[in-house]
């Protein structure tokens, strides 16, 4: 499959001043990626003051005053995109930016709405890191599974990759990593098509700066509820 600059990548950022100028560098070297949405979402370690200083035409920055959470960064970044296709990339290097083609395979063959990259169903590299993470994340999917009825194996993965009309015909209502739980079960509820790829993996720790805690588990729970069909019926009473 021939490379086309068809995707446009959203990166929300917070407190990444390490590693964000890298990602941003391999980002740019895929032959996929026709602009770059970068949401800075409050950042005060001089990550925000490092992407003022980016002199790229392919990239724009939207600056948030005040930290709002994943989910606010995204609305933010999907509503500007203007490519075929829109991917969610994390600032902080765990998911490797070579791998678009990957995603992009399934969408490009109009078979696909939108692609997950799986961690759990690879046999690429895979940083070996928290057994109770990794439980979690798995309880989450499988109980995401439940109410939506999809097979999906990792629900909360950062990579999703969407058809622009798609992600754009969503409201984005959860504003921290709520944003996982939601999407999909607003996905699982519009029936699209969802495909699922094998990704590679780096996980940090949380001395690295992983942000991600229990508290944001419990509330993924809470949103795997409401957002699903049956909880979509509960509210509308």
């Amino acid at each position: 499959m021939t490379p086309r600059r068809c995707l446009s990548v959203v990166v929300p950022c917070y407190n990444e001043v390490a590693t964000v100028r890298e990602l941003l560098e391999r980002v740019l070297a895929s032959p996929w990626v026709a602009e770059i949405v970068v949401v800075d979402d409050g950042s005060t370690d001089g990550t925000r003051e490092l992407l003022e200083a980016v002199d790229d035409p392919r990239v724009r920055i939207i600056f948030h005053e005040e930290n709002q959470g994943k989910g606010a960064a995204l609305r933010a970044g999907f509503g500007e995109v203007t490519s075929d296709y829109a991917i969610v990339q994390d600032a902080d290097l765990e998911y490797d930016p070579s791998e678009y083609g990957e995603l992009l395979g399934p969408l490009e063959q109009g078979v696909a709405d939108v692609v997950y990259g799986s961690r759990f169903v690879s046999s690429r590299p895979h940083r070996v890191l928290y057994f109770w993470h990794s439980l979690g994340n798995r309880f989450l999917t499988t109980l995401s599974n439940m109410f939506t009825d999809l097979n999906l194996t990792d629900m909360e993965t950062c990579y999703k990759a969407f058809r622009r009309e798609v992600i754009q015909s969503i409201e984005i209502e959860e504003d921290r990593f709520g944003f996982e739980p939601e999407v999909t079960a607003k996905l699982a509820r519009r029936r699209v098509r969802i495909y699922e790829v094998g990704i590679s993996y780096s996980g940090r720790t949380y001395a690295d700066g992983k942000k991600i805690g229990w508290r944001d588990g419990v509330r993924a729970l809470i949103c795997i509820v409401k957002y699903s069909a049956i909880g979509a019926r509960l509210r509308a009473r």
